[in-house]
């Protein structure tokens, strides 16, 4: 156990020094661009009457040319909601979507036809669940500019209501922070890409470069194959986190978080079972074991305070202030166990569609 202890340790101090260094390097949106991009915001909408309130009201405070939201054979008042804000602000239309084909993910199908109908010089992909404060697009211009970017993601500054989203869903920014150093951006390596759907904004030419949603028809984690299309393309990616200007909140509740992350669990360990199984054991030896082994020297004793200040950390970098959230870290291992017990299932289900 003794080597365990310094191999975890070893792990923990390799991860906080990637996290210090972002803390300093990763952008984040703020100054906005004297510039002007001809934008299109892209809006696929499947039974999100709850949530699209609250982005289109954002939307609409932004510069953009047009504002389309695709209505993804919605069973709720989806459509209804778009049509009404749409008679105060023509910049805002509803488009009808069509069942995807086969061998298509439904929201690549949503964004492929939303690309369609666009008339921007920019296209940016938002999710139904983003919240975009004025000033958020101008944001987003200066970073393209700034980074030179064709492809551009934003990751939003996660509203966590529930205990189980506050232990699960910062791991999002946790892993972004801590294992990509934001000068790997600029290095040719496929595996080092990383994008978040939630926003996720094209050049038209860079777009049509990658053959659009198309190009990942079938991929669950489609932000992550664009990402890694881009890099293979020899087109620059670039990356921010949302600081003030843009917001979300990915789940509502704990099952729900487990759904909407298991869903892509998979995915993410390249579909191998062997995988799953190493990083839910990972997970339980690097976050819950040195809680139980506290007595037994250092080396263990590091390794838990380490994980205290990672997640310190990236809510300082992400400006969520949940500073008490740590607490939890002992138990977010156990905690993420249903969300591999999915991704071992071979089957992934979302929003009344089930992918395999």
């Amino acid at each position: 156990m003794a080597r365990l202890g310094s191999a975890v340790a070893a792990f923990h101090l390799v991860k906080t020094a990637g996290l210090l260094a972002n803390l300093h390097a990763f952008p984040v949106l703020g100054q906005g661009a004297n510039s002007f991009l001809k934008t299109s915001f892209l809006v696929p909408a499947r039974d999100e009457a709850k949530n699209l309130p609250r982005t289109l009201l954002g939307l609409l405070k932004q510069p953009a040319a047009e504002i389309l939201v695709l209505d993804d054979q919605s069973a709720d008042d989806t459509a209804e909601i778009v049509r009404s804000l749409a008679k105060a602000d023509s910049r805002l239309r509803l488009l009808e979507g069509s069942p995807p084909p086969a061998g298509w993910i439904g929201k690549n199908w949503a964004c492929h036809q939303l690309a369609e109908q666009a008339t921007g010089d920019l296209l940016a992909f938002v999710d139904a669940d983003v919240s975009m404060r004025p000033g958020a697009l101008s944001a987003i211009w200066a970073q393209i500019g700034a980074q030179h970017a064709d492809v551009f993601s934003v990751f939003p500054r996660q509203h966590a209501g529930t205990l189980g989203e506050r232990m699960l869903v910062p791991l999002i920014d946790e892993v972004l922070l801590a294992f990509l150093p934001h000068a790997l951006l600029d290095l040719p390596i496929p595996a080092a890409a990383v994008a978040n759907g939630q926003v996720l904004a094209f050049t038209r030419r860079a777009y049509r470069t990658l053959g659009g949603h198309q190009a990942v028809a079938g991929e669950i984690v489609e932000d992550l194959a664009l990402a890694r299309l881009t890099r293979r393309a020899g087109l620059k990616l670039g990356l921010a986190l949302g600081g003030d200007l843009v917001r979300a909140r990915m789940y509502d509740g704990y099952a729900a978080t487990v759904r909407g992350i298991g869903k892509s669990i998979r995915s993410a360990h390249a579909d191998s079972d062997p995988l799953l199984v190493a990083s839910a054991l990972g997970n339980l030896a690097a976050y819950t074991l040195p809680w139980l082994r506290l007595r037994h020297g250092a080396a263990w004793q590091l390794a838990a305070a380490l994980s205290l200040a990672q997640r310190v950390l990236t809510n300082a970098k992400t400006g969520r202030a949940s500073y008490a959230e740590a607490a939890l870290v002992p138990f977010i291992a156990p905690a993420a166990l249903p969300i591999y017990r999915l991704g071992l299932r071979r089957t992934a289900r979302w929003k009344g569609r089930e992918y395999r």
